[in-house]
């Protein structure tokens, strides 16, 4: 726990220390919260602040706004860090906020990484948020619907913050080159594109652009105040692009989401991808085999029953001989799964037997399809009236399987799409027998 920390300079600070801004008029992005008229601009210039929550991908903002936040207000300002301060940090904290409320003073607590602390230190935020000691302001790249308490999270407004565009990199690229604070100070020569790369580079995070920046002009070839950067020292410098994913985070749901949706929606190029997304990001490709397992009976089913067949095989594939070489067979089986004939008819049917179930769970098994292996069962008439299918000439009989209450209900409902039709048509098939059979009819031959 910090006071004051942003208005600390130190002398060696990375460049993204040194040009953060704190004004609304230097901040670069997130225009539809701080354009003019929008509700946190309005808030912050007005110096009436609430509890809130910024969540947003890193390096779009959200420290910079509780900066500006800092500068702007009248409170006391009190930085705190998730991953050092404690309970008994938080309470020495709180009663000193309780001090300066009494005294018609206010104190606003910034909590980065807000998602790092647990139930516990949540809590103990939440008397004094509620009743305002306190006005917390929080950062994280977490979803807040998981990861913050429920009773904090209804007392504080979420202001989701968006990964800036490549203007908006380039923008801040070229305010480094020319501000004091940057590069202005230098006479620094640079090949056509280097700043458009380096911005295409940092994914919409101003904190990599600036890093790399720095790095890109700092092993440059310097002759007293003049630095030349050539595209073959960027290079050296960017050698992988960092693909922003977390394999706990909500990017690991988010694009595990993105593959599904484009397998269902049939598109082969963007399902293969997201798939790329995820295993150059270093994720299990068992992980994507057993999701894309799961697909082939959800969302394909048996208007191609071979889907599952292959989804099983590229598991084992993966299991196998792992990355990179399983790649090819992830790849296989979701581009067969994006171009097969599409089918949930085995996903709602199960779903709508799943909810008869839980609401039936003491509906007894009628008595003619119990087993009958003793004698004191027999007599309960345990197997009384069963039918053997084997023993008629069309393999079906009239006999009823379902429990009395839930007779009649129909769970399965093929679809006509790719070789489910043949189901269906078994399906109609059979069904016009049992309505022959249990009125004493014959069918037709």
């Amino acid at each position: 726990m910090e006071q004051g920390t942003f208005f600390e300079r130190p002398v060696h600070q990375p460049l993204a220390a040194r040009l953060r801004p704190d004004t609304l008029e230097g901040f670069v992005g997130q225009q539809h919260l701080l354009g003019e008229g929008k509700i946190l601009r309005r808030l912050i210039e007005n110096d009436q602040v609430s509890s809130m929550i910024f969540w947003g991908p890193p390096g779009v903002g959200k420290t910079t706004l509780a900066t500006i936040i800092a500068h702007k207000t009248q409170a006391e300002f009190i930085d705190f860090s998730a991953v050092t301060s404690g309970i008994k940090e938080i309470r020495q904290v709180m009663q000193q906020a309780d001090e300066n409320r009494r005294f018609g003073g206010k104190t606003i607590v910034f909590v980065d990484e807000i998602h790092r602390f647990n139930k516990a230190q949540q809590d103990a935020f939440l008397p004094f948020v509620e009743k305002g000691s306190i006005i917390l302001i929080g950062a994280t790249t977490e979803n807040p619907s998981f990861e913050v308490n429920s009773a904090l999270l209804s007392r504080c407004k979420v202001f989701v913050l968006h990964g800036l565009e490549e203007k908006d990199i380039l923008q801040l690229l070229h305010h480094a080159m020319a501000s004091e604070k940057g590069f202005g100070a230098y006479q620094v020569d640079m090949e056509d594109g280097i700043l458009e790369s380096i911005a295409a580079f940092a994914n919409g995070d101003a904190r990599t652009a600036l890093s790399t920046l720095e790095m890109v002009v700092l092993n440059g070839n310097t002759n007293g105040n003049h630095i030349t950067v050539t595209r073959e020292g960027m290079e050296q410098c960017i050698s992988k692009k960092s693909l922003l994913y977390d394999k706990k985070g909500d990017e690991h749901y988010n694009i595990i989401s993105a593959l599904h949706k484009s397998m269902r929606n049939s598109d082969p190029d963007a399902a293969v991808y997201w798939l790329a997304r995820m295993l150059e990001a270093g994720e299990d490709p068992l992980y994507v085999a057993r999701r894309i397992v799961r697909f082939a009976s959800e969302d394909v089913g048996l208007s191609d029953p071979h889907a599952l067949e292959m989804a099983v095989a590229a598991y084992q594939a993966c299991h196998f001989i792992g990355m990179p070489e399983c790649s090819v067979h992830l790849t296989q089986a979701v581009v067969h799964l994006s171009l097969a004939p599409k089918s949930n008819a085995l996903y709602v049917a199960y779903e709508e037997a799943k909810k008869d179930a839980l609401q039936t769970l003491a509906e007894p098994v009628p008595l003619h399809i119990r087993n009958a292996p003793t004698r004191l069962m027999q007599e309960l008439e345990f197997g009384k009236g069963y039918q053997y299918a084997h023993d008629t000439k069309e393999k079906v009989t009239g006999m009823e399987c379902l429990p009395d209450s839930l007779q009649g209900k129909s769970y399965y409902r093929p679809t006509a799409e790719g070789l489910e039709k043949r189901y269906q048509d078994r399906l109609e098939e059979v069904k016009k027998l049992k309505k022959m059979l249990n009125a004493n009819k014959t069918p037709d031959k």
